[in-house]
C-alpha cells in the first residue's frame, strides 16, 4: 500500500520558499598561478572579522532556517528524527583495560555527549561507574571529550574536553575510583586537524603530551601548527613541563602517543599532514628517543604487545600492508621481521594480546577478522556478521579480543574472541529503536571511466522495484584512506521506511582495497574519485534504481569536495545535493588556517603540475554562469577547525549568482558546532530532520508519518 502511495506522490513541486537575500556583491580579485590567470569574485567573503561577511551569513543562515521550517511535514519529520535520536539506550567506544578495569566513553541519549565511565567486566554493565561526564560540566551540551587516557595501573585517567566543536581540547586529570579532578590543568593538548597525544610513565608520576605553541612562542597563524612533545609531572605548573621531542617534525606534524603495558617504552607516531605517511619514534627506557621508521618506510601504525614488543603495519611494497615486528627495544627497522605478509586482503587494524594477533582486514568496505599466533601462523579466522564492520578491538589481558561488530541491518555490539574463535556477544550490546527486517544490503560495483571497479553498497526495502522511480541518496567520501564501511545508521529508518533507497560508494581515495587504493584518488590522480562516483550514480540509474529526478547526492569534509566536483561536472544527473561542511575552493584551502595540513593528501598551487590538477577540478571555479544546477543545501559550522567556512560562503554565492534553475541554494550556518566532532544530540538530531525534509521535498516524496 505504501509502495502505491509513493508512486502517485512522485510529482515534483516547485519548492516554495522565502526570497533569499540580495545577491552577494562582485569584488574581483584576479591571482596569477604560472602565468594562468583566475579571478575571485567573492574573496571578500573569506575574512569572518568583515562585519558585512557576517551579516551576509546571517540573512543566509535565516533564509535558509524560514526555507526549511516551511518545507510540508517539516514538524512530523523532526518528530520522528527526535524519537529515534532520543530513543534510550547505550552504547560504548573507545574500550580500554588498564588497573583490571575496562574504559570506555558511553553514549546514553537523552544525554547531549558521551561521558566517560569504567566497568569490571563487558559481560557486567551493573558494575559501571562514571567517571567524566562532561553534561553535568556543561548543562547546554557543548563541552565534548576529545580522548582519554587511563594510568597504566587505572588509577588515574587523563582527558582531553573541548568546546563548541572547535576540537581545541585542554587535558585534565581525575582520580578513576571518586571522579575526584586534580589541579593538573594542560592547555591545546588536542587540536581541530592535527589532533593530539598521552602517554602516561610507569609509576603514573606523569605523562607525555603533545604540546603546541602557547601564545607568544610564536605568531598567532602558527599557534596550530608545530606540535612537540613534552613531558609533565604531576602537581608541577604546567609552565615547568620539560620539552621531550619534536624540534625536527614538520610544521604539519599529527602525533600520538602510546606507551608499553609496563610504562619503559613510549612510541610517537608522527603524520606528515593528513596524506598518509608517518615517521615512528621510540623512547626507551635510558631516556632516548630514536627514530624507528622514517617517512619512506611507510609505516603507518605502531602498537605495543605485552612485553614491549614493538609491532608495525607497514605499507612499503606491500599496499595491502603487512606487520612488522621488532624485538622489545630495538630501534633498527632493519632488524624486524616479517610477521604477518601481505595478503589478498588489506589489513585495516590489528591488536596484539598474550600469544596472540588479531588483524582486522577491510574487503572493499565489510571487514574480516583473522588470529595468528605469537610466531605469526595463522589459527584461523574469527566469524562475523555478514556484510559488516569491526568498528573497535581491545586486546584483553587473558589473551582474547573484544570487538565491536556491526552492519548496516544489525545494531553494534561488543563479541569476545575466545580460544575456541567462537565471537559470543557480551552485555555491551546497543539496542535500536527502529528495525531494519524489511530492508535488505546488495553489493554491486559500478565501472569508472578508466574500468576501475567500485564497490557499491545498496540498503534497499525489500520490497523495492526496480523501476527506476525509486528516491536515491547516494553517499561518498573518497579521501585520507577513510573507508565507507557498513555502519548501523538508526536515522536511515526515516529515508527508508519512506521508500527510499540509499547507496555507499567506496571510491577510490578510501581505503577500501588497502593504501593503493587511497594513493590512486589523491593529489594529481584525486579525479579518480569523481569519475568512481558519477559511474556510482549512473549505476543506480542503469540498475533500473532510479533516474535523475529521484536521485540525490551527499557527502561532508572531503566528500563536501566530492559533492562540488560531482555536481559541476555533471549537474544533470542529481536532483539535490547536501553537502556538509565541504571544501569548494581548492586554490585557497592551504591558505586558510588549518589548510597546510591537507597538502600532503590535496596538493599546493606552489607546484605547477599540482596546481594544474587541483584548478581542474576545483568545484568553485567550475561553475557556470547560465547552467540549470539542482538544489542545494549547504551545512557549516561556525567554529569549524577543520574546514573553513568560508569554503560554505564562497560556494554559495556563486551558485546563487550562476544558476538558471529556479531552485534553492541553502547556506545553513550553525553557530554552536564546528566539524560535527563534538556536537550535541540536539545539534545532530536537527541537522538530521534539515536534510530529510529538504530532500523528501526535492525528490517528491509526499511523507507518510509512521504510526507506532
Amino acid at each position: 500500500m505504501r509502495r502505491a502511495l509513493l508512486t502517485s506522490a512522485i510529482a515534483l513541486l516547485p519548492m516554495t520558499t522565502p526570497e533569499p537575500p540580495s545577491a552577494a556583491r562582485r569584488q574581483p580579485v584576479t591571482d596569477v598561478y604560472f602565468g594562468t590567470a583566475v579571478t575571485d569574485d567573492y574573496r571578500w567573503l573569506e575574512d569572518w572579522s568583515d562585519p558585512a561577511v557576517q551579516a551576509w551569513s546571517e540573512a543566509q543562515s535565516k533564509h535558509a532556517r524560514a526555507a526549511l521550517d516551511g518545507l510540508p511535514h517539516f514538524a512530523e519529520i523532526q518528530q520522528r528524527v527526535q524519537q529515534i535520536a532520543l530513543f534510550r539506550t547505550s552504547s560504548y567506544r573507545g574500550l580500554v583495560s588498564k588497573g583490571g578495569m575496562i574504559f570506555a566513553l558511553k553514549t546514553e541519549p537523552p544525554r547531549q555527549q558521551p561521558f566517560l565511565v569504567t566497568l569490571r567486566s563487558a559481560d557486567d554493565p551493573a558494575s559501571e561507574r562514571v567517571v567524566v561526564d562532561p553534561n553535568a560540566l556543561d548543562a547546554k551540551g557543548g563541552t565534548a571529550i576529545d580522548f582519554f587516557v587511563p594510568s597504566l595501573d587505572g588509577r588515574l585517567v587523563a582527558v582531553s574536553m573541548s568546546e563548541g566543536g572547535s576540537e581545541a581540547g585542554s587535558v585534565s586529570v581525575w582520580e578513576t575510583a571518586t571522579g575526584r579532578r586534580l589541579t593538573d590543568a594542560i592547555p591545546h593538548v588536542n587540536g581541530g586537524t592535527a589532533g593530539g597525544g598521552l602517554a602516561w610513565n610507569a609509576d603514573a608520576s606523569g605523562f607525555f603530551y603533545t604540546r603546541y605553541p602557547r601564545p607568544g612562542e610564536r605568531p598567532p597563524r602558527d599557534l596550530d601548527f608545530y606540535q612537540q612533545v613534552y613531558f609533565h609531572r604531576l602537581g608541577d605548573p604546567t609552565a615547568d613541563d620539560a620539552y621531550a621531542l619534536g624540534k625536527e617534525f614538520p610544521r604539519i606534524a599529527e602525533t600520538t602517543l602510546a606507551s608499553s603495558d609496563d610504562g619503559r617504552f613510549v612510541l610517537a607516531t608522527v603524520k606528515d599532514g593528513d596524506g598518509g605517511e608517518a615517521e615512528q619514534y621510540l623512547r626507551t627506557p635510558d631516556g632516548k628517543w630514536t627514530r624507528v621508521a622514517a617517512l619512506a618506510d611507510d609505516a603507518a601504525q605502531g602498537r605495543f604487545g605485552p612485553d614491549g614488543t614493538l609491532y608495525l603495519l607497514s605499507h612499503r611494497d606491500a599496499p595491502r600492508g603487512k606487520i612488522l615486528r621488532l624485538a622489545p627495544g630495538a630501534t633498527a627497522l632493519a632488524t624486524a621481521t616479517t610477521l604477518i605478509p601481505e595478503g589478498a586482503n588489506a589489513i585495516d587494524d590489528f591488536r596484539v594480546a598474550p600469544g596472540r594477533l588479531y588483524v582486522a582486514d577491510i574487503v572493499g568496505g565489510p571487514s574480516a577478522l583473522r588470529v595468528f599466533d605469537a610466531n605469526g601462523k595463522a589459527v584461523g579466522p574469527v566469524a562475523i556478521l555478514p556484510v559488516s564492520s569491526v568498528t573497535g578491538m581491545m586486546a584483553a589481558p587473558d589473551g582474547t579480543l573484544l570487538f565491536e561488530n556491526q552492519s548496516d541491518l544489525v545494531p553494534p555490539a561488543w563479541y569476545r574472541a575466545g580460544t575456541d574463535l567462537k565471537a559470543k556477544k557480551t552485555a555491551l550490546a546497543t539496542a535500536s529503536p527502529v528495525d531494519f527486517k524489511d530492508c535488505e544490503v546488495v553489493e554491486e560495483a559500478a565501472v569508472s571511466k578508466d574500468g576501475t571497479k567500485i564497490p557499491l553498497r545498496i540498503l534497499r526495502p525489500k520490497a523495492v522495484h526496480l523501476d527506476g522511480n525509486n528516491p536515491t541518496l547516494l553517499y561518498g567520501y573518497g579521501g585520507y584512506a577513510i573507508s565507507q564501511r557498513p555502519t548501523y545508521e538508526p536515522m536511515l529508518k526515516v529515508w527508508l521506511e519512506q521508500g527510499g533507497v540509499y547507496a555507499s560508494a567506496g571510491t577510490r581515495g578510501g581505503g577500501e582495497y588497502g593504501e593503493g587504493w587511497h594513493r590512486a584518488g589523491r593529489l594529481t590522480v584525486k579525479q579518480n574519485v569523481f569519475d568512481d562516483f558519477l559511474a556510482s550514480a549512473r549505476r543506480l540509474i542503469a540498475a533500473g534504481y532510479t533516474r535523475p529526478a529521484r536521485l540525490a547526492i551527499e557527502g561532508g569534509s572531503n566528500g563536501g569536495l566530492l559533492m562540488g566536483a560531482a555536481f559541476t561536472q555533471a549537474p544533470e544527473l542529481f536532483a539535490a545535493v547536501v553537502s556538509h561542511v565541504g571544501i569548494y575552493d581548492m586554490l585557497r584551502v592551504e591558505l586558510s588556517s588549518n589548510g597546510e595540513f591537507n597538502i600532503t593528501e590535496f596538493g599546493t598551487v606552489k607546484d605547477p603540475t599540482q596546481f594544474r590538477a587541483l584548478y581542474a577540478y576545483s568545484p568553485y571555479h567550475h561553475v557556470r554562469d547560465g547552467t540549470a544546477y539542482p538544489p542545494m543545501l549547504f551545512m557549516t559550522g561556525a567554529n569549524d577547525p577543520r574546514v573553513d567556512p568560508m569554503q560554505s560562503r564562497k560556494m554559495t554565492a556563486r551558485l546563487q549568482a550562476a544558476s538558471t534553475a529556479k531552485s534553492p541554494v541553502l547556506l545553513r550556518t550553525s553557530a554552536s558546532s564546528g566539524h560535527g566532532i563534538g556536537s550535541s544530540l540536539s545539534e545532530k538530531a536537527g541537522e538530521e530532520a534539515d536534510v530529510y525534509a529538504f530532500l523528501f521535498d526535492r525528490l517528491g516524496v509526499t511523507y507518510r508519518p509512521i504510526v507506532r
